[in-house]
């Protein structure tokens, strides 16, 4: 089935243009038809306004002993690789104290992604869901994507028959892997990513993140020292322009920072790359072929680190909340949509904002 979006204009004050961008029919009987995406195109933002930050680990306890109580006899901690990911059952998001999300966000710093398994978060309801994400920090507005109706915080993660969009450019390209750090172009780029989905294909569909913190710690000891004082672009201009040439609405202007290539994580104290294959797009201060060498080195280090990287599968009432400042990762879409049987992949991301990153003795981002 070819993409279909319908477009309807709402009789609200001021008036609101949305695009749904899904079939209606298709879906008539899905459970979570709220929740698919459509495209506010009459909503425009200001850009981004430095604010203060501080992070919930940096007050946790680093034993948790309130995520991990053990008076929960139900609980079952994994790790699901050495050095990156872990995975938890036994435990309600929607259930979580002060206490405990604090030194969740502390094990989200340490393992890089946290992935939840037969949670109720996403029955819980759009401001349950918004109010949670919030305790991390402020909640991001994509400046491009689709996103849930009337929640333009919820940003829409779809793939099915009736919009490819997501897909259409992986098409030229041998692999649908692209690693990246959510919007890593914004001044103060997001810390915790919550990625929900609400419908699964019964296999197909994995998302694989990495490790900065090892894929930093690999490097040998005179290319650390060159990194860490050295900054790189990171640049929202090619999405943007990507997206008005697919006729899509840009609410807020893109924006470049300089941010620093090895940044310090404030409640662990690790240094992590900073840098990925999305967003980054040339090193401050090197000529174009010392800059492009060195990026092709990090990105290929990064992409193929497989001893850093953990690949999760997803599973009806999966939440997953990972670390943008110590990883990179990527959607794998190697299911066809196209047939009924393989599934629909349908979820949502809560992204929040984090401190303007910090490096190796201070180093900070900068911006014109």
């Amino acid at each position: 089935m070819a993409t279909s979006t319908i477009t309807t204009t709402e009789t609200e004050t001021p008036p609101l243009k949305l695009t749904l961008a899904y079939d209606k029919e298709v879906h008539e009987q899905y459970k979570y038809s709220a929740y698919l995406p459509v495209y506010d195109e009459k909503t425009q933002f200001p850009a981004l306004q430095p604010f203060e930050f501080n992070d919930r680990g940096l007050v946790a306890k680093k034993e948790k002993p309130n995520l991990f109580a053990k008076e929960n006899a139900d609980l079952k901690v994994t790790k699901l690789t050495p050095v990156i990911g872990t995975e938890i059952r036994g435990l309600q998001l929607s259930q979580l104290n002060d206490q405990q999300k604090d030194e969740l966000a502390l094990l989200i710093a340490e393992r890089g992604v946290v992935v939840f398994r037969d949670q109720d978060f996403k029955d819980i309801g759009v401001e349950k869901q918004k109010e949670f994400g919030r305790y991390f920090g402020p909640l991001h507005i994509h400046p491009v994507g689709s996103h849930v109706r009337d929640n333009l915080e919820l940003h829409n993660i779809y793939l099915g028959p009736d919009n490819q969009y997501r897909n259409q450019r992986s098409t030229k390209r041998l692999t649908s892997t692209g690693y990246h750090s959510d919007v890593s172009y914004e001044r103060q780029p997001p810390g915790i990513t919550i990625l929900t989905l609400l419908s699964v294909p019964p296999t197909g569909g994995d998302t694989a993140w990495a490790s900065q913190t090892a894929a930093y710690a690999r490097l040998s000891p005179p290319i650390k020292a060159l990194l860490e004082g050295l900054r790189a672009e990171h640049s929202g201009f090619p999405q943007a322009d990507n997206a008005r040439r697919d006729g899509k609405f840009v609410r807020r202007e893109p924006v470049a920072t300089e941010h620093p290539i090895v940044r310090v994580h404030p409640a662990t104290g690790q240094k992590a790359l900073f840098v990925n294959p999305g967003f980054t797009k040339r090193i401050v201060g090197l000529r174009d072929e010392e800059s492009e060498a060195l990026l092709k080195l990090l990105f290929t280090h990064i992409t193929q680190g497989q001893d850093f990287q953990v690949r999760v599968r997803w599973e009806e009432g999966t939440v997953a909340l990972w670390d943008n400042r110590v990883t990179a990762h990527t959607a794998i879409s190697d299911y066809n949509v196209h047939n009924p049987q393989e599934g629909l992949r349908h979820g949502f991301r809560i992204t929040t904002l984090a401190e303007r990153p910090t490096g190796v003795n201070g180093l900070e981002s900068t911006w014109e």
